[in-house]
């Protein structure tokens, strides 16, 4: 079975006893690629996820500054990931967006890095991966005014009609762990109208293990438990949703055909 695990937090503390064990774990169960999100604990370092990619040849990245960490940016942060975007093992922008949530950074600061990582986007060719919570609103009405390119949303934890929304705004939905939760039943709603072409599937590890393995810490290894129930509300094997998120991953942050290992 062909996995792709599209949103990994590989550098987080709570792996730095077993990481290897953890990715070694991930390979045996076919996860053949992990994106590895660049964000880590903001600026100055912009390079948490192009460490681990420069390690392991099958690991992707990314760099961005996550809204949590807005305030942090300045324009040598903005002028850094600039020249990192080009590097051939990065892959996307993000995880970028709006976080209402915790409001770890003032709102207007947030929208003015989203805003500033969108333009960066599109100068680069690069797709970008949304974080969104309790912001959907002014994430969408953003990049309804300032990108024309692909995305991704990632973890994706709304309804119907906001599944809706991302998609006829040209985004891919990423489900993870969530997915498999016995109350979820909008965000299965939302994965089962999902066109196939459209479909991708994460951890974000360590956060949000799936059923079985729920209140764990998550791995990439996991990620098969939410492909199998993917599968099963759409009526198809895991094989056919492994390989076809993995399709869709590829065609999409793949498309000049570097970063592979």
């Amino acid at each position: 079975m062909r996995l792709i695990d599209s949103h990994t937090h590989l550098d987080d503390a709570q792996f730095s006893e077993d990481r290897s064990a953890v990715i070694a774990r991930a390979r045996a169960a076919g996860v053949e690629r992990m994106l590895a999100i660049g964000t880590g604990g903001g600026p100055p370092d912009l390079e948490a996820g192009m460490r681990l990619a420069a390690e392991y040849p099958f690991l992707l990245a990314t760099v961005g500054v996550h809204p949590h960490d807005a305030a942090k940016a300045t324009d040598a942060t903005f002028e850094r990931l600039r020249e990192l975007a080009v590097h051939p093992k990065v892959v996307a922008i993000g995880e970028i967006g709006l976080d209402y949530h915790y409001d770890s950074s003032p709102r207007d600061v947030q929208r003015a890095v989203f805003s500033r990582q969108l333009a960066l986007a599109a100068e680069a060719r690069l797709p970008i991966i949304i974080h969104t919570r309790e912001a959907w609103d002014d994430t969408f009405e953003i990049l309804g005014r300032e990108w024309r390119g692909e995305g991704i949303v990632h973890c994706f934890t709304g309804d119907a009609a906001q599944a809706r929304q991302a998609l006829d705004a040209g985004f891919s939905l990423a489900f993870g762990g969530v997915l498999t939760f016995p109350k979820a039943e909008g965000v299965r709603e939302a994965a089962r109208l999902t066109p196939a072409d459209r479909l991708l599937i994460e951890t974000d590890c360590p956060y949000l293990a799936p059923v079985p393995h729920r209140g764990q810490r998550n791995e990439p290894a996991f990620v098969v438990e939410t492909a199998r129930r993917l599968g099963k509300l759409r009526g198809q094997a895991v094989e056919e949703i492994a390989e076809l998120t993995a399709d869709n991953f590829e065609r999409m942050c793949l498309r000049g055909g570097t970063a592979n290992g």
